[in-house]
């Protein structure tokens, strides 16, 4: 986080708690995070800053960028970043009480332990263009990624670990023996 300051690519934001809540839980395909208005955002960064406690931090996205991969899955992906069309604008690395967002974690976490493939549900496609900026700013290394179908449930709600979705532990308490749970998972693979 401190490169990311003093390098000039990252700026103070003192906007509501409510949208820097939610930057340090893995955004989802319903409440991904919001493109920013740019209120707290200068016209011009100057590299040199040092990080201040107590104060959340936005990366300065390149306006009108386009980040383009490859996923192994869903083939080739593009996302605009940070203009009235874009797809995402400039997001939260780093928060006042001293944590990073999940973008940010999954940056350096993924780098310090060299994951070169990393496998995740299609509703983060658009957190991987936001990881791929970070990773460039960072000099780091991109995995490669696969972003999979989600599953859902017979509503076509996502199942997610957050609501405790099939968890062993839901499903042991409802009864469910081993060998159903198997056939529930080969049933819906196959459908």
């Amino acid at each position: 986080m401190e490169q990311l300051v003093s390098m000039g690519l990252a700026y103070p934001c003192y906007c509501s708690r409510k949208d820097l809540q939610q930057a340090v839980q893995a955004p989802h395909e319903d409440d991904d995070e919001p493109l920013y208005s740019g209120h707290c955002r200068p016209e011009v960064m100057v590299p040199g800053a040092t990080l201040q406690d107590g104060t959340n931090y936005r990366f300065r996205v390149p306006d009108g960028e386009t980040i383009r991969f490859i996923d192994a899955n869903a083939g080739a992906q593009s996302f605009r970043a940070g203009c009235e069309s874009a797809d995402f604008g400039d997001f939260v690395v780093w928060r006042k009480d001293s944590l990073p967002s999940y973008q940010l974690a999954c940056v350096v976490d993924d780098e310090a332990m060299r994951i070169s493939e990393v496998v995740r549900g299609r509703d983060l496609l658009r957190s991987t263009a936001r990881q791929i900026l970070l990773q460039r700013a960072l000099g780091l290394r991109t995995p490669t990624y696969l972003h999979c179908d989600l599953i859902r449930d017979d509503n076509g709600v996502r199942l997610a670990k957050r609501h405790d979705a099939l968890s062993l532990r839901s499903l042991r308490a409802s009864g469910y023996m081993p060998q159903q749970v198997i056939a529930m998972f080969n049933a819906e693979s196959k459908s």
